[in-house]
């Protein structure tokens, strides 16, 4: 690292909560947040944002016109962005913005795609209401700030690859604060339809069905969940810092399947490698694994992690059996998990995994893994201020 990054604030909104407070505590009472919804004549089991949450895409549909035209991913992400950056900070500053998604603008092309189907022409919102770039720069746009706005998918490593952009042009002076995530909100029929062909879906009626590193199971336990996270990232230390980028590492692989890696995930092995080389560590205090609750990917990671680790393996956990898989987002709620156990200096365990190592008096570096179709990992390692 050339100089350090600061994460000096942090937001989601999600089935967590829509307050850092407010998560906390769910993370704290360590129970799934799992409801039931309708996709036609299917009811399956996701996770959706709370009242509170819907509360406040509905306020941002009420002070701007514009806002009633664009997708949920985008309101998500503006409501995110608004709690996790304070204005007057930067007032004087260079900004940018990366927040990506693995899917964008889902339930608007959906929609329009159906309208074209019917009548054979659509709205002229279509296009630019569908773009990817919509996110970052209707955020940006909400925020007022005229710097750089990106866009990208890489499906569930987006957000990870968006803080490893951020950490890009900080370190290139091309920048003074960036921030960074991503937003998700494909709970829509057609995406149902995907992870039922992908044959991924969990059809226990368990309140546990996500089994997120429970690596012994025999079917696929994957829950679809909606949210958006953010993170403000900056140069150097201060009285703002929650957390400080020490590490980061990110590896692609020889694709073996569409939607799967390795059996020893070796573009994890690659990427948590090299996170600890740049943070000059040996080992970390945790890692937050990604663990969608599929039998090979959870299984495959978890081989990586002992290829790296060794004997002396690190406290393990995830959050998806909790909060289900966020596709785009869920890389930057794992750090907003890590961030906030390094804060309250509390581990938040998996059920569904024991771990038989030493737990710290304090927790001091934790290590965040996401990975997306096409093998394409991202390791990012924070460390207590």
């Amino acid at each position: 690292m050339n100089q350090p990054i600061s994460i000096t604030g942090i937001s989601s909104v999600s089935a967590l909560g829509v307050t850092p407070l407010e998560v906390w505590k769910t993370y704290c009472a360590q129970q799934p947040v799992f409801s039931t919804k309708e996709f036609g004549d299917v009811e399956a089991v996701v996770s959706k944002i709370t009242s509170k949450g819907e509360a406040i895409l509905q306020q941002l549909q009420k002070e701007k016109d514009a806002y009633k035209k664009l997708d949920r991913s985008v309101l998500l992400a503006i409501a995110a962005a608004k709690s996790a950056f304070t204005s007057e900070q930067f007032q004087k500053q260079h900004l940018g913005i990366n927040i990506g998604s693995s899917r964008g603008a889902t339930q608007l092309f959906e929609n329009y795609h159906s309208d074209f189907l019917k009548h054979q022409k659509v709205s002229a919102y279509t296009s630019p209401t569908t773009t990817l770039g919509n996110i970052s720069s209707w955020v940006g746009q909400e925020l007022g700030i005229d710097g750089v706005e990106i866009g990208h998918s890489v499906t569930c490593s987006t957000a990870l690859h968006a803080l490893l952009n951020g950490v890009a042009w900080l370190q290139a002076d091309m920048a003074d604060a960036f921030i960074v995530g991503g937003s998700e909100a494909a709970l829509t029929p057609f995406t149902m339809a995907q992870m039922n062909a992908l044959k991924l879906y969990s059809t226990s009626e368990n309140a546990l069905a996500c089994e997120s590193m429970r690596f012994p199971k025999k079917k696929n336990t994957m829950i679809l969940g909606e949210g958006a996270a953010v993170a403000v990232l900056e140069k150097g230390i201060s009285e703002r810092t929650v957390a400080v980028i020490s590490g980061y590492g990110y590896a692609s692989e020889t694709l073996v399947h569409n939607s799967s890696i390795s059996e020893d995930a070796k573009c994890f092995q690659k990427s948590m490698k090299m996170a600890l080389q740049k943070a000059g560590l040996e080992t970390v205090d945790a890692v937050v694994l990604h663990a969608p609750g599929t039998v090979k990917g959870d299984l495959a990671e978890y081989n990586a992690i002992e290829a790296c680790f060794g004997k002396n393996k690190p406290l393990l956990t995830s959050n998806k059996w909790m909060v289900g898989h966020t596709f785009g987002a869920s890389g930057m709620l794992s750090i907003e998990m890590a961030t906030f156990m390094l804060m309250h200096n509390r581990f938040i365990e998996n059920p569904f995994y024991e771990n038989a190592g030493h737990f710290p008096k304090q927790l001091k570096h934790i290590l965040v893994n996401a990975v997306g179709f096409g093998g394409n990992a991202v390791s990012i390692i924070i460390t207590k201020p």
